[in-house]
């Protein structure tokens, strides 16, 4: 092989090699270019959703949880409570042996059950605080524009929740949602309750819940520690009122029985 034969033989190696480089980096480029694109079409509630894993949790069937609750000291709700990811059906267990279960819209409690008229507040408000993260995109929510807010010396990307009429059983019912600038984590949800009370009076009384102590559950982050304060737009967090300590969270696959509602409960 003659010495100019080999000096273009290696120049043709090298064009080529430097051809795919030059391709491989391009490729690499756009396909930086593409997750940079996927990212900033996603909607502020989505990024929440992410930060949730909100795809992930619903892929399994069922949570299941420990869970007490106490206001002004005293222990509101003490039991065991198993909903479906996708929220349509749940359970709560107490600890003295009565029990709440909701299919839809439908609520029905066992004859022993203490607090009667709280049996609809109990079968829904908990599984709404639960499962907040992933309900975000529910039929019927409305959201305002971003805003930055300060929290009690800290600045968070803040957003209004309210909802179309006829939606659920408090549809005038709102919620300002907190989440981290760095990670979009809900940190603080601001809400009223008008579950009888006019939404005047439930305005009167606004609450906040903190979400805190985080922890991994197959890959899904769930806030193991709930405190609720009172709370104001303008004077942010006031003193706390109440906690909910959560324990033993598992998913579950769920059989015929789990929400099997026994003939002689009474529908509320």
């Amino acid at each position: 092989m003659s010495y100019m034969f080999k000096l273009g033989v290696i120049g043709v190696c090298l064009f080529v090699f430097a051809t795919s480089c030059k391709s491989d980096k391009k490729e690499n480029v756009e396909v930086e270019n593409t997750v940079s694109e996927v990212e900033a079409v996603l909607s502020p509630v989505e990024m929440i959703e992410e930060a949730a894993k909100k795809d992930l949790f619903l892929s399994y069937e069922a949570i299941e949880l420990d869970m007490v609750i106490r206001f002004g000291g005293n222990e509101r709700l003490n039991g065991k409570m198993t909903f479906l990811t996708n929220s349509t059906k749940g359970k709560i267990e107490l600890n003295d042996g009565s029990f709440i279960y909701y299919d839809g819209d439908k609520v029905f409690h066992s004859p022993d059950l203490k607090n009667a008229d709280a049996a609809r507040f109990d079968a829904y408000t908990w599984m709404y605080f639960l499962l907040f993260p992933n309900k975000l995109s529910d039929q019927g929510t409305i959201w305002s524009d971003v805003e930055k807010l300060p929290l009690n010396d800290k600045t968070f990307n803040a957003q209004r929740l309210t909802f179309e009429a006829n939606t659920g059983d408090a549809p005038d019912d709102w919620y300002i949602v907190y989440s981290e600038p760095e990670n979009n984590r809900i940190e603080y949800v601001a809400y009223i309750v008008t579950v009888n009370k006019s939404t005047e009076a439930a305005e009167a009384d606004p609450h906040a819940i903190g979400y805190s102590n985080y922890k991994m559950i197959d890959g899904v982050p769930i806030a193991h520690t709930w405190n609720f304060y009172e709370w104001t737009k303008a004077n942010g967090l006031g003193k706390v009122i109440g906690n909910a300590d959560l324990n033993n969270i598992k998913f579950i696959t769920t059989d015929t029985d789990t929400f099997n509602i026994p003939e002689d409960y009474i529908e509320k």
